[in-house]
């Protein structure tokens, strides 16, 4: 073996004898065990087929083979508990294959050998087949029409589907569906290929469902897929790129691979599961074929070939969309948690922020119907908008009125108004002060402006809702004062791209050659001074930019480009330089700010291909069109470089991305690369710094990250300085008394540093260990050493992994108390001793509850622990229902416990007892009570496609889930799933992503509560569908459901 290259091959002894290490880097892994049961099977295989083909040559060589066959079970029968397994797989001597299995009685066919023949697949069904569309070999079409007679169910998802392509298989669909047989078909209006008529005559047939995605701006589903699901478990499956059209299934040079569920398993649960959960998304609608969804469908298709005008008519669903209803949570629990009313939305633009107010206020009014309501904003044409929004999502078309140009209202009670206006007339308003019960500010980042101020002065809303794109002003402003300090909701770019609601962009992350180690800090950010002397007096930076901007770019004379530079000057100089080189470049900064719309038009329009701006354009600047950014100065600050990166992710027509050249130079280790890369691909559990090095793979759909090889290089060595190490931290607190008066607590150094995370801070000791290394003496007052690192592990593996707000809540009494037990037997007590001690009582020496609880009050320690756990209720961002029909359950829907929590709260764990520590399920018979424990990615070191697919969310209701191996549906424990209702049996779900956090510590399991059998397939493991009792929030669905689109 001396081959050089890549390999995936499990070391065998001889390989390992015969590498030679010496002469070659030998690149390895560790085997993970969730994934051993695939390799080591699918290594056997080849054993296998190697020895029973070396069986020797004679009359009886089929029976010595299944002899052999049947020895190697035998033998696997004394070495696992699985006696039955292995007794039902022994292999008759006959050497037959099974093909069919029809009842007699009432019989399917009156010549069942031909009625096989004729539906039987000539492919088979346990080995892939490429179909090329070449003269050689068997037709698509003729295949597919056996596939269809010989299935149970069919699924087929397609982008486009043409009457001259249903026609072929007409016969035996008809046949299929009168049977009884199901039939599922996804498509779309995309590009109006799709014909009516054959969408029309798919939802005639009986057992047939119809889903159509309108929504081909955001959804652009270009997948083929064509399901066959048996009865039997033999499934097919065939993938590739031919749509339901004549051309593309006859005579086209089309691909397609059939897949099976025997050879490949995996491909087909994962193309099944796909489908589930497109089917189950709102993005898809139903079509009934009645005459209301055929004009629907005839309409979209005629709009989408561009035969008739788009309709200005706006239209609003009554429901808004996930991401908005993750917003509204926030907003909640804003208010009934952290007791907030001025309350500040982040969202960018074409996000929908103006809905989510109307949202807000639809629930509200419910509330308090009679409220008066303001909104406020600066342009007429928003104010309309907006007032159409609130119309739309009230049902009410005569909420509200205008106040602005030539429109004066009635009445206040419901007021869209200009910022203008009301400054005007505001000392002739007769209102008093607490007048409106809920004031919305569009673009609010204006909210320092005198008018604004004198809004605000006035008015005493019960609610006052802040919206905007940009909430950091360029003029050093901040908005955040007005609303408590805090962003109560953003809508992150991630999931803003995921949802189509902004284009995707393909990043460059390049070198620019300049060394900008030496330029001045202050303030969070480089001397602007320096920075322009540096950029203006550099052609070889310039050359630079200009060359990647002509190997990257498609076409330089018809892109629509903004360019963020550090100063007017520095936008000058690069306006100057881009025009010599010919490219038609202009400057808008606020010098000449009231040229923006004639620039803005001149952007749109092509006769400018550059724009280069300062600042301006962080605020609400909207032009879709724009499809390049350029990034020609470091942005320090996080929400300013969103901002920026915003402005090129609207949607337009013919916009396919937003192409970004982000200029790196050798940076300061203040300067935060870490967040910038981590807002770019959104929540992860991995390290940010992995991401790096293995080239983004879970950037958000559609767009690219690339760093050239010295700019990652640079990256990575910015963010292992920036890291908080032990050594960074104990020097920030020793220099903290330079900084502040307060006295030195973990609270006030917080609000000192608000940066730093609790988490990362707990890897490195806990905070009255750091104290004392800072302080470099021995406190006698304090805690002994063992206290100091139950702390410091309690703290970091137990509290900030746990996100229950009540149980939080309780902790914080207790400290406020001197730990003193209000209630013994409230299992938040005994939560917290397993959370320190984690033994029993009598393990630990105690007798009681209050004795172990007793032993933490120490004054340091406690002062610690409270100011931990007022920062964990500060992050409380969603609601946490009551667990009402298990009111003795100290557990709330939706929060984060550690596994030994959850046992202790449905007292499976008491003060006496603790049940050894098992993953997958536990059983509470007294109760009649099951909980089950699921990890998602049950192997985050690696993608592991073959147990990626088991667990997972279909959608907010329901939950696929795959048993334990032992389980089948006809006896024992799969059959008790089935009949779990029938028998009074409760079961509850409990869900992490991986089994380690990026911390390193276990990952705690989030509770989604009861559960209700619904289907299952299969058998030894059974894969069940589970309906969840209360749907999951948008956050969690977001985290379970890997195959959800976007």
């Amino acid at each position: 073996m001396q081959q050089v290259g890549i390999y995936e091959q499990l070391i065998t002894q001889l390989i390992a004898s015969r590498i030679d290490r010496e002469r070659f880097y030998v690149g390895e892994r560790e085997l993970n065990s969730s994934e051993a049961s695939v390799w080591l099977s699918r290594f056997l295989s080849h054993i296998l087929e190697y020895a029973i083909e070396s069986v020797p040559s004679r009359d009886d060589r089929l029976q010595q083979q299944i002899a052999l066959s049947n020895q190697l079970l035998l033998w696997l029968k004394t070495q696992i508990q699985a006696n039955d397994f292995i007794e039902d797989n022994l292999l008759a001597s006959q050497g037959k294959i099974l093909t069919a299995l029809y009842e007699l009685e009432n019989p399917i066919s009156a010549d069942f050998k031909n009625y096989i023949n004729d539906i039987f697949p000539l492919t088979g069904l346990t080995q892939s087949e490429l179909f090329c569309g070449s003269n050689a070999g068997l037709s698509l079409e003729s295949e597919l029409k056996r596939e269809i007679l010989s299935a149970d169910k069919i699924y087929w998802l397609v982008s486009f589907i043409k009457w001259a392509g249903i026609r072929i298989f007409r016969k035996e669909l008809e046949e299929f569906t009168a049977s009884g047989r199901e039939l599922k078909i996804i498509t779309t209006s995309y590009m109006g290929a799709t014909d009516a008529k054959a969408v029309e005559y798919l939802a005639s047939l009986p057992n047939t469902e119809v889903k159509l995605s309108y929504n081909t701006e955001r959804e652009r589903l270009h997948a083929k897929s064509y399901l066959f699901l048996r009865n039997t478990g033999y499934h097919t499956g065939y993938i590739g790129s031919s749509n339901l059209s004549q051309s593309a299934l006859t005579n086209g040079l089309e691909w397609n691979l059939k897949i099976t569920s025997q050879e490949i398993p995996h491909i087909i649960n994962k193309s099944l599961s796909t489908f589930e959960t497109y089917w189950a998304s709102n993005d898809f609608e139903h079509f009934s074929g009645d005459a209301t969804s055929s004009e629907k469908l005839k309409k979209a298709l005629n709009q989408q070939r561009g035969d008739i005008e788009a309709s200005p008519t706006h239209f609003f669903d009554i429901s808004p969309f996930p991401h908005q209803s993750d917003i509204l949570e926030q907003l909640a629990v804003e208010r009934s948690v952290h007791q907030r009313f001025r309350n500040l939305v982040v969202a960018a633009t074409g996000t929908g922020k103006t809905l989510i107010s109307a949202f807000d206020f639809a629930r509200f009014i419910k509330e308090k119907p009679q409220a008066n309501f303001l909104f406020v904003a600066h342009r007429e044409e928003i104010l309309k908008q907006a007032r159409a929004a609130y119309r739309g999502v009230l049902r009410n078309g005569a909420f509200g009125e205008l106040w602005v140009g030539g429109h004066t209202p009635e009445y206040y009670r419901q007021l869209f108004v200009s910022i203008q206006t009301l400054d005007n007339q505001l000392d002739q308003l007769n209102l008093t002060a607490d007048y409106y019960d809920y004031i919305v500010i569009d673009e609010v980042h204006h909210i320092k402006a005198p008018s604004y101020r004198a809004l605000l002065e006035y008015f005493s809303p019960s609610i006052l809702l802040g919206l905007t794109a940009t909430p950091e002003r360029h003029d050093g402003g901040d908005i955040l004062a007005d609303f408590g300090g805090v962003i109560a909701a953003e809508i992150r770019l991630p999931e803003a791209i995921n949802r189509r609601h902004l284009c995707p962009f393909q990043y460059f992350g390049i070198d620019d050659d300049t060394d900008l180690r030496t330029i001045p800090w202050s303030r969070g950010r480089y001397g602007i001074a320096q920075l322009t002397n540096l950029y203006t007096h550099n052609q070889t930076r310039f050359n630079k930019i200009l060359l990647s901007m002509q190997e990257i770019i498609t076409d330089l004379s018809k892109m629509k480009a903004l360019a963020f530079c550090v100063s007017k000057e520095h936008a000058q100089y690069m306006t100057q330089q881009l025009l010599l080189k010919g490219i038609k470049a202009d400057v808008l900064t606020s010098d000449n700010s009231h040229e923006r719309q004639q620039k803005q038009q001149a952007i749109r329009s092509g006769s400018i291909n550059v724009l280069c701006v300062v600042d301006i354009f962080n605020e609400g600047v909207d032009i879709p069109e724009v499809d390049t950014l350029l990034f020609l100065r470091p942005t320090e600050s996080l929400t300013i470089f969103l901002q920026q990166l915003g402005r090129g992710l609207r949607l337009a027509d013919s916009k396919e991305c937003c192409t970004v050249l982000d200029f790196v130079g050798n940076s300061r280790p203040e300067y935060d690369f870490a967040n910038k890369f981590r807002a770019l691909i959104g929540k992860s559990q991995r390290a940010i710094s992995e991401e790096i090095k293995q080239g983004f793979p879970h950037a958000p759909l559609g767009c690219r990250i690339e760093l050239s090889k010295r700019t990652q290089e640079m990256v990575l060595s910015n963010i292992r300085q920036a890291s908080l190490t032990l050594k960074r931290l104990v020097a920030m607190i020793r220099q903290y008394p330079q900084h502040s008066t307060l006295p030195l607590t973990l609270s006030n150094f917080l609000i000192l540093n608000p940066h730093i995370n609790l988490n990362e801070l707990y890897k490195r000791g806990s905070w009255s260990q750091l104290v004392q290394q800072a302080k470099d003496e021995i406190n006698e007052s304090m805690p002994d050493e063992y206290l100091l690192k139950m702390l410091k592990k309690t703290i970091h593996t137990r509290i900030l992994t746990c996100d229950d707000h009540s149980y939080l809540s309780y902790l914080k009494q207790l400290c406020q108390n001197n730990l003193a037990v209000l209630d013994a037997g409230h299992r938040h007590a005994l939560m917290c001793h397993y959370d320190f001690w984690q033994k029993t009582g009598a393990e630990c020496g105690f007798d009681s509850v209050e004795q172990s609880l007793a032993k933490l009050n120490a004054c340091e320690l406690k002062a610690e622990l409270l100011d931990v756990v007022n920062w964990k209720l500060a992050q409380t961002k969603h609601e946490q229902p009551i667990m009402k029909a298990l009111p003795e359950v100290s557990l709330r829907l939706h929060a984060r416990y550690a596994r030994e929590q959850i046992l202790v709260a449905f007292g499976a764990t008491t003060f006496e007892r603790q049940p050894p520590a098992r993953e997958g399920v536990f059983v509470l018979k007294d109760q009649n009570i099951e909980l089950m424990f699921v990890t998602l990615d049950k192997n985050e070191k690696q993608f592991s496609p073959t147990t990626m697919y088991h667990d997972y969310a279909i959608n907010e209701h329901l939950f696929h889930w795959q048993s334990q191996n032992s389980a089948r549906p006809d006896k024992g424990r799969g059959l008790e799933y089935i009949q779990h209702q029938k028998m009074g049996k409760r079961l509850f779900l409990f869900v992490r992503e991986q089994s380690k956090d990026e911390y390193g510590r276990t990952m705690g399991f989030v509770n989604y509560g009861e559960v209700e059998y619904v289907s299952h397939t299969g058998s030894q493991p059974m894969s069940i569908t589970w309906q969840l009792k209360i749907p999951m929030p948008h956050f969690m669905w977001q985290q379970a459901a890997k195959l959800a689109i976007g």
